[in-house]
């Protein structure tokens, strides 16, 4: 550095200290470069329980997941994450089903309508899925037929839906899972099979021709499977021992090739069919089989996909008079549905369609709406509680704590339902977990592990 000083020109001592000079600039960096000490906040709350029972787990690494837990008091969401995401529901699609029926249905399923003209009646089926289904004890409809047999004309229900949903894996076919939809369901759309000594029980009867036997029995060691597109049945050999298993039948045809040649083997009347009548009546009469209620616990404890696929059909039928599943969805989808936070892609009753996608928001809105049109008092016997239906060695201390349904596809775990916290309050949930490469066991053990964290915190 230079300088004037009496005139002549002098160097000052610091320009000729290149340590001091790098002392200088070392101070100067320090004071622009140094990260100031800032506070990092840990989660605390529902966020903290989350953390710990959900993201700091290795499982959850590779999963798309989204969560929301609502306060029905408060009307105010206390937890939430990608909770606008879309997901795969799985069979948390019941949830849209259930709503449609308690909005629509009546009290008892209608099983059936008929004309009454003297002594002939003219009867047409309307999708009742407990028609001579095993469950279910009572049977007014197949009573009404007995009496009335030689007297009745069937005619075409008013069918526009295909026996299978819109995504449905096509290699599901002999899954007990997924029966095929039809407009007169009937033993539940499936072949039962059980072994008695070294022969074979085929329920219903009719069938008893269709099974071909290839190897011996006496073992127990064998399997049965169906032909793809046929009701032929086979028995082959197998290395495990045969349990009792139901397979669903196709109707390879129209409704009455198949429905009513088995309708007539069980009231062992010949039945006539009509394709329609001359022209449409205003006065036909509904005969009820079971109470709704029991259709819809039924559906929602044990996830039954197919009362889920007809209940929606039969919503539909009272809607706007046919069984017609798309246009049920898109019905509801501008009626009922409108102020869903997100539109969802629903496809199907029962979620067996992977084209389903819905949002935890949405799933929460939804069970909101189902409670505000039933009334608790309905809604907690038809969801399953701790340690009940699809939720049987889950929440095993939390009875009566939480009524829920589940979801489960490969790769896809959701559990979506109601909750009360230790100090009362009701909480509405939903956690919807896609894509993750463990068991579904271990998924479920987790999201137990947040909900059970939930109702013991709060």
């Amino acid at each position: 550095m230079i300088y004037l000083k009496d005139g002549f020109a002098q160097r000052s001592v610091f320009s000729y200290s290149p340590r001091w000079v790098g002392l200088v600039c070392l101070f100067i960096l320090a004071s622009c470069s140094l990260p100031k000490k800032t506070s990092v906040s840990k989660p605390v709350g529902i966020a903290a329980l989350a953390q710990t029972a959900i993201f700091d787990k290795p499982e959850f690494k590779p999963a798309h997941t989204g969560i929301q837990i609502f306060d029905l008091q408060e009307k105010k969401v206390v937890y939430s994450y990608q909770d606008d995401k879309y997901f795969i529901p799985a069979s948390n699609t019941k949830i849209f089903t259930c709503y449609a029926a308690l909005k629509h249905l009546p009290d008892s399923i209608i099983a059936l309508e008929y004309l009454q003209d003297e002594d002939e009646y003219t009867v047409r089926f309307t999708g009742d899925p407990t028609f001579l289904h095993p469950d279910f004890k009572n049977q007014r409809a197949y009573d009404f037929l007995l009496k009335n047999a030689t007297a009745i004309t069937f005619i075409n229900p008013k069918w526009k839906a295909q026996p299978f949903g819109s995504g449905w894996a096509w290699n599901d076919y002999e899954g007990d899972y997924a029966p095929e939809r039809s407009a007169m369901p009937i033993y539940g759309n499936l072949v039962a099979f059980s072994k008695r000594g070294n022969t074979i029980k085929i329920t219903p009867k009719a069938f008893k021709d269709s099974l071909t036997i290839f190897s011996d029995i006496s073992d127990g060691k064998f399997d049965i499977t169906r032909d793809w597109k046929t009701n032929q049945f086979e028995v082959t050999k197998s290395n495990q021992r045969f349990v009792n298993t139901s397979i669903p039948f196709t109707h390879e045809k129209e409704w009455s090739a198949l429905s009513i040649p088995l309708l007539e083997d069980t009231l062992n009347r010949v039945l006539h069919v009509a394709s329609s009548l001359d022209k449409e009546r205003s006065d036909w009469k509904k005969l009820y089989s079971q109470p709704t209620d029991s259709l819809l616990s039924m559906m929602m404890h044990r996830s039954d996909n197919f009362f889920a696929e007809q209940t929606l059909l039969m919503s539909g039928y009272q809607m706007h008079g046919w069984l017609d599943d798309t246009r049920t969805i898109d019905t509801l989808l501008k009626s009922d549905l409108a102020a869903i936070p997100d539109r969802p892609r629903w496809v199907d009753g029962s979620g067996l369609s992977r084209y389903n996608m819905m949002t935890p928001r949405s799933i929460v809105w939804v069970l909101n709406q189902i409670q505000q049109t039933a009334g608790w008092d309905r809604v907690k016997t038809i969801f399953a509680s701790g340690n009940e239906g699809t939720l049987a060695g889950l929440y095993k201390n939390y009875n009566g704590k939480i009524f829920a349904k589940t979801g489960t596809l490969g790769n896809t775990v959701a559990l979506s339902g109601y909750l009360f916290t230790k100090s009362g309050k009701q909480l509405i949930f939903s956690v919807m977990v896609n894509a993750h490469q463990t068991s579904a066991g271990n998924i479920r053990k987790a999201i137990e592990q947040l909900i059970t964290g939930v109702i013991d915190a709060l």
